[in-house]
């Protein structure tokens, strides 16, 4: 390995500098820049990072594992063409990025910063509480609390994705008479490709806790019934697709316990009505008015005064999110940050790219818009959620020690507080949700 890194010094060193210099250039640029022109040029930048990272490790492995002298030469030969094919397509990207260094010369002057008072809380004081819906939640509690003498009662929450029906549901589960009315509750999501064990194992978690990674899915389902029975319990199904997830697991729920209930979440309102207890069903709708301004002023600045040029643009971004609440909370968000008030006029400019009749995909563009606000190192850090599995609880300190340990921080006295200032921020604008505390 030694003669490896010797025979190829060189390369491997001018490599090493093209790449930092592209880094660094990155990183100046998000800083500085107002026009948006950075997207498909950054995305450039990242997909030869990833063909540097990916040949060059090859290469070497090739190398190490050759087990003769012919073989050997061959992976030496090809670790150097291919260094150099790399270094050719950071020269082109180098190139691009020359221009549009001279472009920004050319960009107008430092716009106005105005302070106001940050919202930003302490992690530990940050709490996910809903704004509006109060009539929703007001009739959810009373269907659930009311005395009822036939099966466990089933209440679907039915709307589009981003509507709010996992936060309401939350409001619910959590709210103080729900948790003195009902002996036990669980939650589970189910997600779209559903996994009957899994459903158990989250159901279990909370009304036994400890783990049963060795039972089969019929000894966690008796489990289940087991730890029910002669209870008056409360179970949410969040994120139902399918009826068939549906029928898989309701029979694990004892049907002769008076007064328990069962809320579910989803976008199919055939699931709702195969499911659900009749007249029961709660259809989400759009936001008002009214509801969208007191969301978006919650997220943006909470309670503080703000100049009343930010309140009305706040109030034109609030219009074009569309009622939706996702949309709303999550432009506020990355608005939440902003100290300039073009910051605020480039971010209602954006909002129109917004308009799309697909719900499921103006979910995407929203989303899309709040990662492109974000700098390199919290992107990075957004972006490593993907390794996690799809509506999965993620314990905050594994992730953090995930970061430190990918080398997505680059403070080096307090990785771990800077691991927390990074989750806070991407809590704070939004695209994060801190589910519950331990």
């Amino acid at each position: 390995m030694q003669s490896l890194v010797c025979d190829h010094r060189e390369e491997l060193h001018t490599l090493n500098e093209k790449v930092s210099s592209l880094e660094v250039f990155v990183k100046n640029f998000e800083k500085n820049n107002v026009s948006g022109e950075m997207t498909d040029f950054e995305i450039q930048v990242k997909e030869v990072a990833n063909i540097v990272e990916q040949t060059i490790q090859l290469s070497v492995t090739e190398v190490v594992l050759a087990n003769d002298e012919n073989l050997r030469e061959k992976a030496h030969w090809w670790l150097s063409d291919s260094q150099q094919q790399v270094e050719e397509d950071i020269d082109i990207i180098w190139e691009e990025s020359i221009i549009i260094q001279d472009e920004g010369k050319q960009a107008s002057e430092e716009p106005t910063v105005q302070e106001f008072p940050s919202s930003s809380k302490d992690m530990q004081n940050n709490e996910n509480s809903m704004v509006g819906r109060d009539d929703h939640r007001k009739r959810l509690v009373e269907d659930l609390t009311r005395s009822y003498s036939g099966e466990p009662k089933v209440i679907p929450l039915v709307g589009m994705g981003g509507i709010g029906k996992t936060t309401l549901a939350n409001e619910v589960y959590n709210n103080a008479c729900i948790r003195s009315h009902f002996d036990v509750c669980a939650w589970a999501t189910v997600s779209q490709q559903h996994n009957v064990k899994e459903i158990l194992f989250s159901l279990l978690r909370s009304t036994k806790g400890g783990t049963f990674d060795m039972k089969d899915e019929a000894e966690l389902a008796n489990m289940l019934q087991r730890s029910l029975k002669g209870k008056r319990y409360l179970i949410v199904l969040d994120d139902m697709w399918k009826s068939e997830a549906w029928d898989a697991v309701t029979l694990c729920f004892p049907s002769e316990n008076k007064g328990s209930g069962i809320l579910l979440t989803t976008r199919n309102t055939e699931v709702a009505r195969d499911a659900g207890t009749e007249n029961l069903s709660l259809q989400m709708d759009l936001m008002g008015p009214n509801e969208c301004w007191n969301l978006f002023k919650s997220v943006a600045f909470a309670n503080e005064a703000l100049p009343s040029e930010f309140e009305t643009i706040g109030k034109k971004i609030a219009e074009k999110c569309h009622r939706l609440p996702l949309t709303i909370a999550v432009v506020a968000g990355l608005l939440k940050s902003k100290r300039a008030i073009e910051d605020w006029k480039s971010v209602a400019k954006d909002v129109k790219s917004l308009v799309t009749n697909d719900p499921d995909e103006r979910c995407s563009r929203v989303l899309g818009l709040s990662y492109n606000h974000l700098t390199s190192d919290l992107k990075a850090c957004l972006l490593h959620f993907g390794i996690f599995r799809e509506d999965s609880e993620i314990p905050a300190k594994k992730l953090m020690r995930s970061w430190m340990a990918e080398g997505f921080l680059k403070l080096e006295n307090d990785l771990e507080g800077e691991a927390e200032k990074c989750l806070q921020e991407l809590v704070d604008r939004c695209p994060v949700l801190i589910w519950k505390k331990s």
